[in-house]
């Protein structure tokens, strides 16, 4: 499949969607970003791509979006992040999908990506998650990111082209969102959670807009689902430690117990909650570290894609040679 029309890109002013302007962008895409609305630009000026704000839990701004040929969407806007209740996620998580997705269909675009999360799938029951799991999620952001696909699978009964990505722990430059900030930047996280022998599943944000866009280019991918996660499984002691190290920070050597970590998280979820801002360790995020947690990536692999970022200890070394650079 090829695109000669506009890639209107949705949350392209967050973490993930100015990954994927940017992969769009170098690719010599006709982007269109959007987001809420704001004065400053600068980002996407840069990379000679239009920005046209809109938002997504007012319907009425979001038709312009559509003007001229837009042939391709990929919707990542979304809130990210497990301290949201539903009642505040539903109208973005779940609605905007729904009003994107009604959008597209009567544009009648090539395809519509949407950028959803292995959330959905809830807490992990001993073998690896393939797109055949059964979604039973946990928290109030699952719920939200199956209730959006949901939106979307009735899109697709309609006629609507689409592929639906979940990626895992997402993590890279200018990640403020998720799990995945604390092997993003410098973290308060100073202890590690029970033994630390617990596996993690991880994708570099790169990765994931890379991803996106090489399933939007195949037809056969068109109505499936696809987790997105790399080759490596770090334990979590030793992805913290490596983060720790990647921005200079003292790396946790106290390990408490997962039932204290969780109390704490609470209590930091609370104070953080008052000073409005999102606690490195969210309570229901410290939920996920009682086991190990894998997705497996056997679907998206075999489609023919290939990684940048596979190893995510060399990932986190070259973040660190960026970031030492940065600071010289």
């Amino acid at each position: 499949m090829e695109y000669d029309g506009i890639t209107l890109v949705t949350g392209a002013a967050g973490f993930m969607g100015s990954h994927m302007v940017e992969c769009l962008a170098a690719k010599g895409c006709r982007v269109r970003a959007t987001a809420r609305p704001r004065k400053d630009t600068s980002f996407f000026d840069r990379l000679g791509v239009e920005f046209v704000g809109a938002d997504l839990t007012q319907p009425e701004t979001l038709p312009p979006l559509f003007d001229g040929d837009v042939d391709r969407v990929i919707h990542l806007g979304a809130i990210c992040n497990f301290s949201t209740p539903y009642a505040r996620l539903r109208p973005t998580n779940v609605m905007g999908v729904a009003h994107m997705a009604d959008l597209a269909l009567g544009a009648k675009v090539k395809c519509f990506v949407h950028v959803t999360s292995t959330s959905v799938y809830g807490c992990y029951t001993g073998s690896p998650f393939t797109e055949e799991s059964l979604r039973n999620p946990k928290d109030d952001y699952g719920r939200s990111k199956r209730d959006g696909e949901d939106m979307l699978f009735k899109r697709m009964d309609q006629g609507l082209a689409a592929v639906i990505v979940r990626p895992c722990t997402v993590y890279g430059s200018r990640c403020n969102d998720g799990a995945g900030k604390a092997f993003s930047r410098a973290s308060s996280i100073a202890a590690i959670p029970g033994s630390g022998g617990q596996l993690l599943s991880n994708i570099r944000a790169e990765d994931v807009a890379a991803a996106a866009v090489h399933l939007s280019c195949r037809k056969e991918a068109l109505g499936e689902v696809y987790n997105l996660a790399d080759d490596s499984h770090p334990t979590l002691e030793a992805a913290l430690t490596l983060a720790a190290e990647t921005f200079g920070t003292k790396p946790p050597g106290l390990h408490l117990p997962l039932f204290l970590v969780r109390a704490l998280a609470r209590v930091d979820g609370f104070v953080s909650g008052l000073k409005g801002r999102i606690p490195d360790l969210e309570y229901e995020a410290a939920c996920y570290l009682s086991e190990d947690y894998v997705v497996d990536n056997t679907k998206l692999k075999a489609t023919g894609f290939e990684f940048a970022y596979p190893d995510f200890i060399a990932s986190m070394t070259q973040m660190g040679q960026w970031h030492r650079s940065r600071k010289s």
